[in-house]
């Protein structure tokens, strides 16, 4: 069109639609249609052209112009943009598609570096192939396309083939081709079923108080997920952290897709024959959890809030009367002077060491809040500190941004800028002096009065500057990376505990996660346990809810029957809001205190058997809690809704939560023996029986082949567990070797190799057990251990080193209320707790 002629329609439609707005307020609607000029017509219906064209102009990827190797893979220029592919190791591709701006090495989330392997790549006349040990990414040049194989070629997963990668405005997507029933587990914090297949999820970190039960997004971002399909595995990883869109087939059935609405599209391609071993390429990427102090597996009370200092001291002293295990009292707002970040109420808590000592003197640790909101108010010092550092979070003109929370208009620190991390963390040392033990980081999303913090807000990024746009789900990750080093500063003998609402991938280094503010409600138990288990499927092994519903009144059964759920869950912290009638165990009327603590010591009796399983996630990323979709991926029955909230815990228990009104339930049982921990039935899988599930008894299975470690129950995790280890042996055709670990609970001595460990082998065709050397300098608190064989046919004798006895038979019970007819029995005897390797042997009397 001719610049005339653009000038002239121009000119008749703003005319016309000046006549047209004027009269829509004086004409009938009717009449509207008759103003509207030739002239109009056609330059609206030019606009409109132009709009559809740009709204429908998504730019591919395109064809590859040229290519050229670097040391671990290749830069590809393409007409409409570039491409990167990057071996990280054997099993570990990175993928980055960028525009025209320069893709910056730097990222929160992952923290490892690419491997030195042999690889080896080919161009031919249409195509690029790179191979390694495990994957063969086949890349067509015209247009540009990615599919993954297996090295012996099966597909593992393909671009679409017409759409590919391409932008529309900022946001770029990934189109992935969906493969004849594949599943797609993980991303994190979500609700909604185990197999995400047919749902889309945004991440976006919100304050939702009170979610709903499909609520999205929620708290924290974890753009992880792996998809299964023919048998195979792998894994994707989205490392941006704007707000990005995943789709698993929603509101259609061609692709899968994966986009960010800001910054460049760099994911991880992962392929491991199991999704443990994805998990554990995953967790190589982005850290693993460090081993918590042994404390911090206690049971946890809390509530918004504890306070006068009378109070907390008398709830310390009501569990320790009562005989309710807990091993922290946490302090939420009210602690703080005017919710004052780092301060003390001046009349609530006077003298905070001399009531830190005291709780102290009890086995209590104390776990206070840190909010990032920090009062500008002239006077307060770590505003004003902060404030002359520069060390707040700004407008583009230099101006502090200001969010309304609780002590008022606040500034935020930003926790990108690595001076104002280490000024935060310098601020701990005052609460930890006086016996702070543990760090709750709160609204940290960033929640604020009317949850709409300016896209503007600019952070120094570490040098890398960006806006709320990439900041925002960065958030949380950054403020606990803040706090645990400077709680390992202050305290460098200690092990950190910090707990976070928000996160994004990776916060797994730092801290625990909990679910936020639930519902007391029994779909919202279901629903958390649901989200623990995609957690852990996400690399975020510590994590949990608040036990019994943060918002409204749970009935005598529901807190019962959450309290045994939340006791065989990785975090166990009862919490309740500052509106609803109290909470704690004992609280409702004695059957459920009476449940509650049967459950409480038996996850206290399970301490060494947890603290292995705690072991293993600092290890290899392995979830704590362990959905059955982690060892059965393609069995039907996991993804079922009856059964999609199993879970395993550790290497041996299963646990198949049912709400509280249930009094019989379906459980799944894979192939194998299984034991009703309750009544000691032995189960041949696969099976799905119907259990009895009355609110005094949740179901509880331990898998054949396996092994309990337990030891006498006690209130805090700082009592002595006595001298006797006592080992459950649970008969079985498929062993299932475990691991045995122990050290100081605290510090990091453990690093340095003094700590015990083993494995245990039960090998029941060749009617032997076997007991590894022990690896590792330190004197396990246990002398003797005991074994208790379950399952086993009558014994009559046992031979180990040049020792034998003949069993005795001893009746026990794992959860006192839960079948108070029934008593197990078991062949037991007792060997001394020796370093050395045992082999142990059997004769039966049959």
């Amino acid at each position: 069109m001719s610049n005339w002629l653009f000038q002239t329609l121009f000119g008749f439609y703003v005319y016309e639609t000046q006549i047209v707005a004027r009269s829509f307020f004086i004409m009938p609607h009717a009449r509207l249609y008759r103003l509207t000029s030739p002239f109009l017509l056609a330059f609206t219906i030019l606009s409109f052209d132009v709009a559809v064209a740009s709204s429908v102009d998504d730019r591919p990827l395109g064809n590859l112009l040229a290519l050229r190797q670097r040391s671990n893979g290749l830069d590809i220029k393409t007409d409409q943009g570039r491409l990167a592919i990057h071996i990280f190791s054997h099993t570990v591709f990175r993928i980055v598609a960028v525009w025209d701006e320069p893709f910056v090495e730097h990222s929160y989330a992952v923290v490892a570096k690419p491997q030195t392997i042999a690889w080896r790549w080919k161009k031919y006349a249409d195509s690029v192939i790179i191979t390694t040990d495990s994957i063969k990414l086949h890349l067509t040049s015209r247009p540009v396309r990615l599919t993954f194989y297996t090295r012996d070629n099966r597909l593992l997963l393909a671009d679409d083939a017409a759409l590919g990668i391409a932008w529309a405005g900022s946001t770029i997507t990934a189109y992935k081709k969906l493969q004849p029933g594949e599943r797609f587990i993980g991303l994190g914090e979500k609700t909604g079923n185990l197999d995400r297949r047919g749902s889309a999820f945004v991440h976006w970190n919100s304050d939702v108080p009170g979610y709903g039960l499909n609520q999205d997004p929620l708290y924290a971002s974890i753009p992880f997920y792996m998809g299964f399909h023919d048998s195979l595995c792998y894994g994707i990883f989205l490392d941006n952290s704007s707000r990005s869109i995943f789709n698993f087939g929603a509101s259609q059935n061609r692709f899968s897709s994966f986009s960010v609405e800001d910054g460049n599209l760099i994911y991880y391609f992962i392929h491991r024959s199991t999704p443990s071993g994805i998990l554990e390429d995953y967790t190589w990427l982005t850290g693993r959890m460090p081993l918590p102090p042994k404390w911090a597996l206690g049971y946890h009370q809390c509530r918004w809030s504890y306070y006068p200092e009378q109070q907390v001291l008398s709830l310390a002293e009501t569990f320790r009367h009562r005989g309710f295990p807990c091993d922290a009292i946490w302090l939420d707002i009210h602690y703080m002077d005017a919710y004052k970040t780092f301060t003390w109420h001046p009349v609530h808590f006077p003298q905070p060491r001399r009531m830190l000592d005291s709780l102290q003197a009890s086995g209590f640790h104390t776990v206070v809040i840190l909010d990032p909101g920090i009062k500008k108010e002239q006077g307060y010092s770590i505003y004003e500190e902060g404030a002359s550092q520069k060390l707040f979070l700004t407008y583009p003109d230099g101006e502090e941004y200001l969010g309304e929370v609780w002590p008022g208009w606040c500034v935020f620190p930003d926790f990108s800028n690595p001076q104002a991390r280490q000024w935060w963390g310098d601020k701990l040392k005052p609460l930890a002096d006086v016996g702070v033990d543990g760090w709750w980081c709160d609204m940290n999303e960033i929640a604020t009065w009317g949850q709409s913090t300016p896209l503007n807000v600019r952070f120094h990024g570490d040098g890398n500057p960006f806006t709320y746009r990439t900041g925002k789900n960065l958030y949380g990750l950054l403020m606990v990376k803040a706090t645990y080093t400077g709680a390992l500063r202050t305290r460098p003998q200690f092990r950190p505990f910090v707990l976070t609402r928000a996160g994004f991938a990776g916060l797994q280094r730092y801290a625990a996660i909990w679910t936020g503010d639930n519902v007391a409600d029994e779909q919202h138990m279901l629903l958390g346990v649901r989200l623990l288990n995609a957690l852990g499927l996400s690399g975020v092994p510590f994590c949990g809810v608040d036990v019994g519903g943060f918002i409204g009144t749970a009935s005598p059964a529901l807190m019962a029957r959450w309290m045994s759920i939340g006791a065989l869950s990785p975090f166990f912290r009862g919490h309740k809001e500052i509106n609803a009638p109290t909470s704690e165990p004992w609280a409702f009327n004695e059957s459920t205190e009476r449940i509650a603590r049967s459950y409480a010591l038996f996850r206290y009796r399970l301490m060494p058997y947890l603290y292995t399983s705690f072991y293993q996630a600092a290890q290899s990323g392995l979830p704590i809690q362990r959905s059955l979709a982690l060892y059965y991926p393609f069995h039907p029955k996991v993804y079922e809704a009856s059964f999609q909230h199993q879970y395993f815990l550790g290497d041996a228990l299963m646990v198949a939560p049912c709400v509280a009104s249930q009094l019989f339930t379906q459980v799944f049982l894979p192939e194998g023996q299984w034991y009703d921990l309750h009544t000691g039935q032995r189960i041949q899988g696969p099976a799905v029986p119907i259990i009895p599930s009355p609110v005094e008894r949740l179901p509880i299975f331990v898998r054949g082949g396996s092994f309990l470690f337990i030891q006498k129950p006690v209130l805090h995790t700082g009592q002595s567990p006595g001298d006797t280890l006592q080992v459950h042996v649970f008969y079985g055709q498929s062993p299932h070797p475990q691991p045995y670990y122990e050290d100081a609970g605290d510090g990091f001595a453990y690093q340095a190799g003094v700590f015990w460990h083993r494995t245990f082998r039960l090998d029941t065709l060749n009617r032997t057990m076997v007991l590894d050397s022990v690896q590792g300098s330190f004197p396990s608190v246990f002398k003797h251990i005991k074994f208790y064989l379950h399952g086993f046919p009558p014994l009559s004798r046992v031979f180990y080193a040049d020792f034998q006895t003949e069993p005795a038979e001893q009746e026990i019970k794992f959860v006192e209320v839960a079948d108070p007819e029934v008593r197990l029995r078991a062949q037991t005897f007792e060997m001394p707790h020796t370093r050395q390797r045992v082999a142990i042997y059997w004769e039966s009397k049959q």
